[in-house]
């Protein structure tokens, strides 16, 4: 028998969090979607408005918050350099007062709560594929690490609260993805790559190109969001997919599926910009039964399709 759940979805009209409320809607759920619209936008979630399922609050997770749900999934932060970096100070309270709010919202109605982590707990990595037990080389003084230091507290007090309150805890480390629904401005490199081939303009890698990342599409991220709540095991698991690329070659690739003239131009990387991503997914394959099934070239043509439209 189908038990309709109430879940909330916290930044549910971003990226990630627009597919992921799809997806439980149309598992049979009430959704309750929480964002502040400061990465967000409702364009992303337009046409689940009229859903009678589906309710839209606009909220701060940085304030408290008082409804009755069964299960949150805790997405509420920017993702991207561009938007994190705007506000360090915003995106280090979104990880720690946010955070607590929302734990102390799962603690009062006995919820179900996941976090979604990210990669960048990793920082510049000297452990390649990562794993979940490698603890990070992560600089505390950078640029980034509002974000990256961010993600790290929020996982520490998810696990404090476990071990104080018992609570039901779920932690995800996302690593890079993409696909339809992402903003055109988050400066994220699949979009950057996609919006200046579609332009002719010159596609911008920084550093000599030669750094790796890897690529999850969408929904085979939010189908292991999903099987991570679904799970019994409370402890990290990486989510993303371990097929590795060069950035140049992500580039070439771009160029070649939009047919664009866009050159390729050099400038010089960031600040603690990781050299190395990928992610090790063996606890996910065994755990949640999950591995990414959609391969980069198929990805890459629903997106585009997506930014031309």
């Amino acid at each position: 028998m189908h038990i309709r759940k109430r879940i909330l979805v916290t930044g549910g009209s971003g990226f990630l969090g627009s597919h992921l409320c799809l997806q439980l809607l149309n598992l049979g759920h009430d959704i309750l979607c929480v964002d502040n619209f400061f990465t967000g936008t409702k364009d992303n979630i337009i046409e689940l408005l009229d859903n009678p399922h589906f309710e839209l609050i606009r909220h701060d997770i940085t304030f408290p918050l008082y409804l009755e749900v069964d299960e949150i999934y805790n997405l509420a932060c920017p993702a991207s350099p561009i938007h994190y970096q705007f506000d360090p100070i915003e995106t280090i309270k979104a990880n720690t007062i946010g955070v607590v709010n929302v734990l102390e919202f799962a603690r009062v109605n006995g919820a179900k709560i996941l976090q979604a982590s990210t990669s960048e707990i990793y920082g510049d990595p000297e452990v390649h594929p990562q794993v979940e037990s490698y603890r990070g080389n992560v600089n505390t003084l950078g640029p980034r690490a509002c974000y990256d230091e961010g993600k790290r507290v929020a996982e520490t007090l998810f696990m404090d609260y476990h071990r104080k309150y018992n609570l039901d805890i779920r932690i995800v480390r996302i690593f890079n993805t993409y696909g339809p629904n992402m903003a055109r401005n988050d400066g994220r490199v699949v979009s950057n790559f996609i919006i200046q081939a579609l332009k002719n303009e010159p596609i911008t890698i920084y550093g000599d190109g030669n750094q790796t990342r890897s690529f999850c599409y969408v929904s085979d991220l939010v189908r292991g969001l999903y099987n991570a709540m679904n799970c019994e095991d409370i402890m990290p698991i990486n989510l993303g997919n371990p097929d590795e690329f060069t950035i140049k070659e992500l580039a070439e690739k771009v160029v070649e599926m939009t047919g664009s003239s866009s050159e390729i131009v050099y400038h010089d990387l960031p600040v603690d910009d990781p050299r190395q991503r990928k992610p090790n997914i063996e606890r996910a394959n065994s755990v949640l039964n999950w591995s990414p099934k959609i391969k980069l070239g198929e990805g890459l043509k629903k997106t585009i399709s997506y930014f031309k439209n």
